[in-house]
């Protein structure tokens, strides 16, 4: 399906083109550019324009540049702007206009990408979806997921993210969404900020973006949700506020979690809506409450809301629930791991340590009789001058006192290691691939291990790591569920 014709891109960008060509889609990498792809030479670590002779190699339709590269000859195809990222923007403006899609827009200091991809399951059960396959939600990722969005798309789901004041409203502007969403404001990015009202009014201006009759969904149960209120009364038609506190528009008033699951109860207006979510953890089914309310203010079929909710599941590194059989003889000899490993922040690490808490153990059916739940925590980035005191006062929280064990990983984990009473502190070690090569040996069947830390600590390595003890695959894989 052509995505870009030549015609179309200049007049989108204004630019100009050195041939006629059509584009199936866009890539910014040449790592993971299809043939058929328009590739365009940002400029980030190093300059996309060094990579154009190859991606057109490897089979790219054209390239957006700016100036025509070295290596490259005077009869490729290139659409050649002033600016590649404006150019870039261009063409997700145009996109953006070009479609009938209702589109959604995500933000939060947590749970962002699991909401956004929990939004796509659910309304993948009304129509065709537009989403980013990863957490492209920075000024390259949003152009980036609107330009490579079909005319054809239904929904389109958006994920806005920042990193310092004054990222996100621009964002929102190009992407207009019809509803937009905060999932939660929390300590994240504090090195740019004051304080964490600093970050809910950044986060409240996903609404400055919203389509004339947009509607606003918030969370109500913060500090901070005044913040967030005023701001969707100021700009949004329907403001919707959503949580467990009385006053919230779509209201949980039950959550009860399973083994590797929770089930909620949940009202708005004169609706009572039941849900499942195929992952423990309260923090999940209230950001499935937002999603519900965006396909209540969408208007869409409830049941079958309600039916898709139930096959959304955390991916890799964010929550999923893995089951690593150690003997291939002998099926009971298991322990479960829940890889959180992509991110963390005190908030999204307080929820994850509750889920951690709550999990079922198995005893006598390992060298150590009884069962134990094991934590492995990462520095968590960009927390400013208060960092050394956010990672030891986890020390503090009921969840992690309910642990057998916690491992930790990094500088500023050192913290939390001394923090913790001696019965509980694990291994401290200064990087995960040092963790990862003493871990495994520690572990035992019955025990359930959580793995969470910030992207650049590496943690993945550990989650691997304890994946190489055994068989391990997927929960829904090995037991259907």
């Amino acid at each position: 399906m052509t995505l870009w014709t030549h015609a179309d891109a200049v007049a989108a960008t204004g630019g100009t083109s050195t041939t006629d060509w059509t584009a199936d889609g866009v890539s910014i990498d040449t790592r993971t550019l299809q043939p058929g792809d328009l590739f365009v030479a940002l400029k980030a670590a190093r300059d996309g324009h060094d990579f154009v002779a190859q991606a057109l190699a490897n089979g790219a339709a054209a390239a957006l540049v700016s100036r025509v590269p070295e290596g490259v000859p005077d009869d490729a195809p290139l659409l050649i702007v002033e600016d590649v990222q404006a150019g870039l923007e261009a063409l997700g403006r145009a996109a953006r206009a070009r479609t009938g899609a209702k589109v959604v827009g995500i933000t939060g200091s947590v749970g962002k990408t699991s909401t956004k991809e929990m939004m796509r399951t659910v309304l993948g059960a009304h129509g065709a979806v537009h989403a980013a396959e990863a957490s492209y939600n920075n000024h390259w990722g949003v152009p980036l997921t609107l330009a490579r969005m079909p005319a054809e798309t239904d929904f389109a789901v958006i994920e806005i993210g920042m990193n310092h004041p004054g990222e996100i409203a621009p964002l929102s502007k190009l992407a207009r969404p019809h509803v937009a969403v905060v999932t939660i404001v929390a300590p994240a990015h504090l090195e740019a900020f004051e304080n964490i009202e600093g970050i809910a009014h950044e986060k409240a201006s996903i609404f400055d973006g919203l389509e004339p009759g947009g509607t606003a969904i918030w969370n109500g149960d913060l500090p901070t949700s005044a913040i967030l209120g005023a701001k969707a009364a100021a700009t949004a038609r329907t403001s919707i506020s959503f949580g467990e506190s009385d006053a919230c528009d779509m209201r949980v008033t039950s959550i009860r979690e399973g083994d590797g699951h929770c089930v909620a109860e949940a009202e708005m207006s004169s609706a009572s809506l039941l849900y499942k979510i195929d992952a423990p953890g309260r923090h999940f089914a209230l950001n499935g409450a937002a999603v519900l309310a965006v396909c209540e203010v969408l208007d869409l079929d409830r049941a079958l809301s309600l039916a898709a909710i139930g096959r959304w599941h955390p991916g890799a590194g964010r929550g999923a629930h893995v089951i690593v059989t150690l003997d291939g003889s002998d099926p009971n000899a298991t322990l479960a791991l829940f890889d959180d490993a992509y991110n963390a922040n005190p908030a999204s690490t307080a929820a994850s340590l509750a889920v951690l808490a709550a999990a079922p153990v198995q005893h006598d059916i390992g060298r150590v009789s009884r069962g134990r739940r094991i934590a492995v925590l990462g520095d968590m980035k960009e927390l400013g001058p208060t960092g050394p005191d956010l990672h030891a006062g986890l020390a503090d929280l009921d969840a992690t006192k309910q642990l057998d064990l916690v491992h930790c990983v990094g500088p500023l984990m050192r913290h939390l290691h001394d923090a913790l009473p001696e019965a509980q502190r694990g291994l401290w070690c200064d990087t995960a691939q040092d963790m990862a090569a003493q871990l495994p040996r520690l572990l035992d069947a019955g025990d359930v291990v959580m793995v969470k830390g910030s992207l650049s600590m590496g943690l993945a390595r550990v989650v691997d790591a304890i994946r190489n003890m055994g068989e391990g695959g997927p929960r829904d894989a090995l037991e259907g569920s």
